[in-house]
């Protein structure tokens, strides 16, 4: 399975943030390799913009020996539909930048869903009881790449999977639940205040020999914002 990573400079809320670090690690690092740690995902590719503020994002890419691909800006659905048949692959895993907590283990767990359904989409977001920041989102390349020459609106082809939801009725989608509603929760670095439980979150973690499961990353969090 390909992993692509969305990931972009000029974030509203927090500018920069998918190169802040959290406990000397930058977020796309840290989402990066999460991915990794995944046995069902065979490669992984930032994508990125041809604008001048992701440079950063590439020379780290660079860096860090990290495959990635730049396209329009605002066009992110084009940019996808690139990256599928530059490398011809059947389907893709999608994963935001933000999300330095992405189990692998939920990563494989959705694939292997994926791979037993004969479905368009396999999601836990439609609709959400995952927290935030654990989104999964696995797309037939042909839906993707068929559906964009439909597009009329710009909002779409900046926030592709919506189109998909709002018009669920034509297409086959699969979505799995947590066994209890966590949508509230948020995992994901947004804000500054994000950026900083997502610290001491991490500190708990480091103290750990391995990752942690979900349910343990759900608690600390609790604990945390108490």
């Amino acid at each position: 399975m390909l992993a692509i990573i969305q990931a972009r400079f000029s974030s509203k809320r927090l500018k920069g943030k998918v190169l802040r670090k959290i406990n000397k690690k930058e977020l796309l690092k840290r989402v990066f390799d999460r991915a990794a740690k995944s046995k069902k995902i065979k490669k992984i590719i930032v994508a990125t913009s041809t604008h001048k503020s992701d440079d950063k994002i590439v020379k780290f890419c660079i860096k860090k020996k990290i495959n990635y691909f730049r396209g329009d800006l605002h066009d992110v659905w084009f940019r996808f539909v690139k990256i599928l048949k530059l490398n011809n692959e059947n389907s893709f895993i999608r994963i935001c930048a933000d999300s330095p907590f992405i189990h692998n283990k939920l990563l494989d767990k959705g694939i292997e869903i994926f791979d037993k359904k004969n479905c368009d989409i396999v999601t836990n977001v439609f609709p959400r009881s995952y927290p935030k920041g654990q989104s999964i989102e696995i797309f037939k390349s042909s839906v993707l790449i068929k559906n964009y020459s439909k597009l009329r609106s710009n909002y779409f082809k900046e926030h592709f999977p919506k189109y998909f939801y709002k018009n669920y009725k034509k297409f086959k989608i699969k979505n799995f639940k947590y066994k209890s509603n966590f949508s509230h929760m948020n995992l994901s670095v947004d804000t500054k205040n994000d950026l900083m439980l997502a610290n001491k979150l991490f500190k708990f973690i480091n103290k750990r020999k391995k990752f942690p499961n979900l349910d343990y990353l759900i608690s600390r969090f609790n604990f945390l914002t108490r």
